[in-house]
């Protein structure tokens, strides 16, 4: 018989049928082991815990390192793997720059947005709005401010305030702020509006502690815009004639003549216009009848007879 060759698809013997291949069954295992080891992972390294604080606030303080911060998250449940937190907070760029403050984190959050919000300052809390309204002094701007700065300190903020030099005005700050952060805020504010003032102050031939000396008592003597620039023009006419000022708002002017040695309180604005600008007049004397109404007087004559009028 004769021998022919063997085809590509002739086989010889039971054993040399063609072998299935596995590939696509160790694929598909492979996925499914990556699959799961993702969700694993993610789980493990960057989901919330289940036990997330919801609402919580995290207190970010001056100083704190990467490792102390990832620790307090850690032990507060706000994250689960401090090396994730730490690397994103690295990845972002904020390790050398980690934002003080409070934090709110309202709803569970992943690890790397926790990092994110923290490197990039957002906090997520309302801004604590005060008013200081024109002739408040240190004290009551500091009573006022303590009610609602946790961190505020009234005897190194009474110790430090300059008075006179924190500008009236709507502030907003953060609830973390201290007596510092409230005195650098009202003293740049101050800076800002007398700056552009400056040059008047110059012309005016007074030095600026004059100046806003002289305001303050304005501010406390005043009841309306309509005054400041008549009671600063008599006021400083009694000062150009020797005379003592005598104002209720500094009772040491009726013993000394002059104006006080430091401002009485914070002037506003206009008061220190006023106080630059007086109203030139001959009056000498003044007085609010209970209406505020102002009542001028030239002589202390009629001053007197002013008050028999409006007082009585």
């Amino acid at each position: 018989m004769e021998n022919l060759p063997l085809q590509d698809n002739q086989f010889i013997g039971t054993n040399n049928f063609p072998k299935k291949s596995f590939l696509p069954k160790k694929m598909f295992f492979s996925v499914i082991v990556l699959f799961l080891s993702i969700i694993f992972g993610y789980y493990l390294f960057f989901s919330a815990p289940d036990n997330f604080p919801k609402g919580i606030i995290v207190n970010i303080e001056k100083g704190e390192s990467l490792r102390s911060l990832s620790l307090n998250l850690k032990e507060k449940n706000v994250i689960r793997s401090r090396t994730s937190f730490e690397a994103f907070v690295i990845m972002y760029g904020g390790e050398k720059h980690i934002a003080v403050g409070d934090y709110l984190f309202e709803n569970k959050l992943p690890v790397f947005e926790i990092a994110r919000r923290i490197v990039e300052k957002d906090r997520r809390l309302a801004s604590v709005k005060i008013t200081v309204p024109e002739g408040f002094d240190v004290s009551e701007i500091s009573d006022s401010v303590s009610s609602k700065l946790r961190n505020f300190n009234k005897e190194k903020f009474l110790r430090d305030a300059k008075e006179g030099y924190l500008f009236p005005d709507t502030y907003f700050f953060f609830s973390y702020d201290n007596e510092q952060d409230v005195l650098n805020y009202m003293t740049d504010n101050f800076e800002k509006k007398i700056k552009t003032l400056k040059q008047e102050v110059i012309s005016s031939g007074k030095s600026e502690n004059e100046i806003i000396t002289m305001a303050s008592i304005i501010e406390r003597e005043a009841k309306g815009d309509s005054d400041r620039a008549y009671i600063s023009g008599i006021l400083w006419n009694r000062i150009k004639k020797n005379m003592p000022l005598q104002v209720d708002s500094a009772m040491e002017t009726y013993k000394t003549r002059g104006l006080p040695a430091s401002p009485i309180c914070n002037p506003g604005l206009e008061a220190i216009k006023a106080s630059i600008h007086p109203m030139i007049s001959n009056y000498l004397y003044y007085l609010h009848d209970k209406n505020g109404v102002i009542h001028y007087a030239k002589t202390f004559e009629e001053h007197k007879i002013n008050k028999l009028k409006y007082l009585k």
